[in-house]
């Protein structure tokens, strides 16, 4: 068992705890979505996912903790980070003033004194409560479009009370509800959180185990029998698949994709090109982006996807 899990179990159901105190930690909420779900949606993206997917477009979202973003194309070098930072974690390397990880104590004082936006914490902790007060600022968009909120991330599952807290205030507030999810969760958990969401987003990459985990990290196993009983006890699930060229996109990838997905109860499926929009985002964090060289698909081979996969009873949208 992941040490994931552990936290996940730990940390479910946490006793003698008001609902609106319990707090998660986020990296964004982005507004007037159209692409999360239907109508017009806040997207509220939680920290922390147990996949380490190649082509992720979101890695500020991939550890569970806060962490520091440089923006180096903001640096005016004025160097005050050096100079304001109590661990001495800043020094100044080939001409830009660069953060040493291991003595990083996130104590926040370099994006305090940053005027130019040049240093940011990705993730910050917030109460269900505050964060409801956020979600509740845009319910006449939600009820004059028939949207709602969407708990994306990172995975939500990772924060299960704090995410089942949001879900069961958002009911009693008839808000519709969405969550997109890895499916990479201890059952129990996702069955007993299932009832709660209106929709499922369900992220689904790969079928073969072992291109799974060479790309993901880990095995499918968990996701696809996750997502099977998740069919047998919830009648609206969306499912999402990314197509990345020359990773997932074969005429093997897609048949598997296919005979999969209508083996089971799902609405549909949306098929999503893969985008390059996340490659800056590794930049700042000063990971290396491992699909660098890899374009987009063209609008005739998301067709043919789109057609394949329709060929197995599909009902299927190219884009969310």
């Amino acid at each position: 068992m992941l040490l994931e899990e552990l936290s996940l179990r730990s940390e479910f159901r946490p006793p003698n705890m008001g609902m609106h105190q319990i707090t998660g930690i986020i990296f964004d909420i982005a507004r007037y979505s159209t692409h999360d779900g239907p109508g017009i949606r806040t997207t509220v993206f939680f920290k922390g996912c147990p996949l380490r997917c190649v082509w992720c477009h979101s890695p500020e979202g991939q550890s569970p903790a806060p962490q520091l973003v440089f923006r180096p194309d903001r640096c005016i070098h004025c160097l005050s980070c050096i100079e304001v930072c109590p661990h001495h974690a800043i020094a100044l390397i080939d001409g830009s003033p660069m953060v040493l990880g291991d003595r990083c104590e996130f104590s926040g004082e370099c994006v305090r004194i940053c005027q130019s936006g040049a240093r940011e914490i990705a993730g910050k902790k917030i109460t269900v409560g505050d964060l409801m007060q956020e979600i509740e600022k845009d319910t006449i968009f939600y009820d004059e479009s028939s949207g709602g909120i969407t708990f994306s991330g990172g995975e939500p599952f990772m924060q299960p009370a704090f995410l089942r807290s949001l879900l069961e205030l958002c009911k009693e507030r008839r808000i519709h509800t969405a969550v997109e999810t890895c499916g990479f969760v201890d059952s129990a958990i996702l069955l007993d959180i299932s009832p709660h969401p209106d929709l499922y987003l369900y992220d689904l990459k790969i079928i073969d185990d072992g291109k799974h985990r060479s790309l993901t990290g880990v095995s499918n196993k968990k996701i696809l029998e996750n997502l099977r009983k998740l069919s047998r006890s919830h009648g609206h699930i969306t499912i999402r698949f990314p197509v990345i060229p020359g990773v997932n996109d074969s005429d093997q990838d897609i048949s598997q994709f296919g005979e999969f997905v209508s083996s089971i109860e799902v609405d549909g499926v949306d098929i999503l090109p893969y985008h390059k929009l996340g490659m800056e985002k590794y930049k700042r964090l000063g990971v290396r982006y491992r699909l660098a060289e890899i374009q987009p698909p063209t609008s005739e081979e998301m067709t043919g996807i789109a057609e394949t996969l329709r060929g197995f009873g599909l009902s299927v949208r190219i884009g969310a």
